[in-house]
């Protein structure tokens, strides 16, 4: 009698009251056991032709900062073109160990350039040799950080991008939503005009 009772009680309990579907469910990300910080004193310190920058690099589909030093040309200071170039080429190095060891990555084109304003464009304008809107959603949230946070270029909370065109630079803020989903922001519905257009 309970090998009975057992038999019928295994197909209810399997199914526990879920129903087989054959639309696909996404689930999101799969969790993620990666840092995204990199550990206190593994940071180079300071030379003193040098100084320290904050760029921001993916991690777990999120933007962080991290910390890292630059080198300036030898006239001090640094003009703002000479900030956005070293910012650049930090965004296009690939991370080191003890980063990659901590989950970042870089979404940056390695063979992006970027240029100072044009005649006609806001003085914080900066020129990339690509339409802001053509490079992939990370890696101009990347920039719009990287550049919109330096103290730098003025910590403005938004990077004035436009491309190597005669479209108008736009004004790409650097917000929670962007840092947290840098995915969902595409960059036409992104951009805003920038003061000055």
């Amino acid at each position: 009698m309970a090998a009975v009772a057992l038999a019928a009680l295994v197909p209810a309990l399997a199914s526990c009251g879920i129903r087989g579907t054959s639309v696909p469910v996404d689930a999101g990300a799969a969790p993620s056991r990666v840092s995204c910080k990199v550990p206190a004193g593994s940071v180079a310190p300071a030379q003193p032709d040098s100084s320290p920058v904050t760029v921001y690099l993916v991690c777990s589909s999120t933007l962080a900062p991290v910390e890292r030093t630059v080198t300036y040309p030898k006239q001090r200071p640094a003009d703002r073109l000479q900030v956005a170039r070293a910012l650049l080429d930090e965004l296009q190095e690939q991370p080191g160990a003890v980063e990659e060891e901590a989950g970042f990555s870089t979404a940056v084109p390695e063979d992006l350039e970027v240029n100072g304003p044009r005649a006609g464009d806001p003085q914080e304008a900066l020129r990339l040799s690509v339409r802001p809107e053509d490079l992939p959603s990370f890696a101009l949230a990347q920039l719009a950080c990287t550049f919109g946070e330096s103290g730098a270029l003025g910590r403005t909370h938004a990077a004035v991008l436009g491309g190597p065109g005669d479209g108008d630079p736009q004004r790409y803020a650097c917000s929670a939503e962007v840092r947290t989903h840098p995915e969902s922001v595409p960059g036409t519905a992104w951009g805003s005009p920038a003061p000055g257009n």
